[in-house]
C-alpha cells in the first residue's frame, strides 16, 4: 500500500511537471497584444519573447540531458524550477522590454529539466510497452494545459493584465518544486566507466535509425509551434478575433490532441505498430493538402484556418505515443543526451522559423502557410521513411 501511495505521488509530481511545461508557453501568449503596446513592440519583437524562450530553452537541454545521465533527474529537476522561478519574478516586475525578455531567457533556461526529465523518469521506471501508454497519457495531459491555457490566458489577461500570466506561473512553479523535493526518488549515479561518455553525442549521430526517428519528432512538432506563435497577432489583429474568443480557436487544437492521446493510450498495444503508423502518415499527407489550399485562397477566417490545421493535430497522436519512447530505448544509458537532441533540433527549428514568420509577417494567413507547409513534407517523408526501416519497425525493448 505504501509503495503504491509512493508511485501515485511520483505520477502526480510528473503530472504537474508536464502542466507547468505545457502552460509554460501558451498561458501569457493571449498577452500578446496588450505586451506589444505596453513595450511599443513591433510583431518581430513581439515573437522573440518566444524565440530568446527557445533560445534558453536549447542552450540548457543539452547541459540537462548530459548532467541526468551522469547525477540523476531530482538535482537536475530542482536547479531547473529555481531558474524558472527566477525568470518568473523578473517577467513579473518588468520595468522595461530587456528585463522581460532577460525573464522569458531563464524561463526557457529553467523549464528545460521538467520538460525533458518528467517522461525519462517513467522510461528508466517501466519497460517500453507501458511507456508508451503512460507517454500517451502524458501527452493527454500536457495538452490538456496546452489547451486550456489560451483560455485560462485570455481572462487572466483580461482581468489581471500581462502581469497575472506570470503570477500564475510562479505560483505553479514554486508548488512543482516542492513536490519535486518531496516525492521524485533520487536515481543512482553511472559507473565510472559510463561516466567518460556523459557529454559525448557522437554515439548517438552513427546509429541512421535512431537520426531518422529523432529526425521526424523534430519535424513533425514545429508546424504547431508556428502556428501557435502567430496566431495571437493573426487572428486578433487582422482577423478581428475578440481577446475573449481567441483561446478557443487556438485550445481547441490542444484538446483534440489530448483527447485524442489520453484514448489512443487504452487501445495502443491493441494495434500493429506498422499498420497505426501508416495510418497517420495517410493523415498527415491529407493536412498537406488541407493547409495548401487555405494558403492558396489566402483565407481570412479563423475558424476555416483552423478547421484547416486540425488533421495534422490528429496526425501526430500516434507517432509521438509510439515513436518517441521507442527512440529513448534505442541507448537506454544516453536517454537524457537522446532527448536533448530531439528538445534541442525541434527549438532551434522552432525559433528560426518563428523569427522568419515575424519578419514576412504582412497581416495575413499565406506568409504563414508558406512557412509551414514544407515542416508538414518533411513530416510526411520522414515517417514514410520509419515505416519502411525493419530495424525500428522490429524493434524490442532493451531493458
Amino acid at each position: 500500500m505504501k509503495q503504491l501511495t509512493s508511485k501515485s505521488l511520483v505520477l502526480l509530481t510528473i503530472i504537474l511537471m508536464d502542466l507547468l511545461t505545457g502552460m509554460e508557453f501558451d498561458l501569457f501568449v493571449p498577452s500578446f497584444p496588450e505586451l506589444q503596446h505596453q513595450f511599443n513592440l513591433s510583431p518581430f519583437w513581439v515573437e522573440a519573447l518566444l524565440s530568446v524562450n527557445f533560445l534558453g530553452y536549447c542552450f540548457s537541454l543539452f547541459f540537462v540531458g548530459g548532467l541526468a545521465d551522469r547525477y540523476g533527474r531530482k538535482p537536475i529537476l530542482l536547479l531547473g524550477l529555481t531558474l524558472f522561478i527566477i525568470g518568473s519574478v523578473l517577467c513579473l516586475w518588468a520595468p522595461f522590454y530587456p528585463l522581460l525578455l532577460t525573464g522569458r531567457f531563464l524561463h526557457g533556461v529553467g523549464i528545460a529539466a521538467p520538460a525533458i526529465l518528467s517522461f525519462l523518469i517513467i522510461a528508466d521506471a517501466y519497460p517500453l510497452k507501458q511507456q508508451q501508454v503512460f507517454m500517451a497519457m502524458m501527452n493527454g495531459v500536457m495538452n490538456m494545459a496546452v489547451a486550456a491555457s489560451p483560455v485560462l490566458g485570455s481572462y487572466i489577461t483580461f482581468y489581471f493584465h500581462w502581469q497575472g500570466n506570470f503570477i500564475a506561473l510562479l505560483g505553479l512553479a514554486m508548488f512543482v518544486l516542492l513536490m519535486t523535493m518531496m516525492f521524485i526518488p533520487n536515481q543512482s549515479r553511472l559507473s565510472p566507466k559510463e561516466e567518460s561518455t556523459i557529454f559525448d553525442y557522437f554515439p548517438l549521430f552513427k546509429s541512421k535509425s535512431l537520426m531518422l526517428l529523432m529526425a521526424h519528432i523534430t519535424f513533425m512538432i514545429i508546424p504547431y509551434w508556428i502556428f501557435v506563435g502567430i496566431s495571437p497577432l493573426l487572428y486578433m489583429k487582422a482577423l478581428g478575433v475578440s481577446l475573449a474568443h481567441f483561446g478557443y480557436y487556438q485550445g481547441i487544437l490542444a484538446l483534440l490532441f489530448a483527447f485524442g492521446s489520453i484514448i489512443f493510450g487504452f487501445i495502443i498495444n491493441r494495434f500493429e505498430r506498422k499498420k497505426t503508423l501508416y495510418v497517420s502518415n495517410q493523415i498527415f499527407i491529407f493536412s498537406l493538402f488541407c493547409m495548401a489550399w487555405v494558403t492558396w485562397i489566402n483565407s481570412a477566417n479563423p475558424l476555416f484556418i483552423t478547421i484547416a490545421f486540425i488533421p495534422f493535430v490528429i496526425g501526430q497522436i500516434i507517432p509521438s505515443a509510439i515513436l518517441y519512447p521507442l527512440c529513448l530505448n534505442f541507448m537506454p544509458k544516453a536517454k537524457g543526451r537522446i532527448s536533448a537532441v530531439i528538445v534541442g533540433s525541434r527549438l532551434i527549428l522552432c525559433a528560426l522559423s518563428l523569427q522568419l514568420a515575424g519578419f514576412v509577417y504582412k497581416g495575413s494567413f499565406q506568409y504563414i502557410g508558406m512557412i509551414i507547409l514544407p515542416f508538414i513534407l518533411l513530416s510526411v517523408v520522414t515517417l514514410f521513411r520509419v515505416i519502411s526501416n525493419d530495424e525500428i519497425m522490429k524493434f524490442e525493448d532493451k531493458k
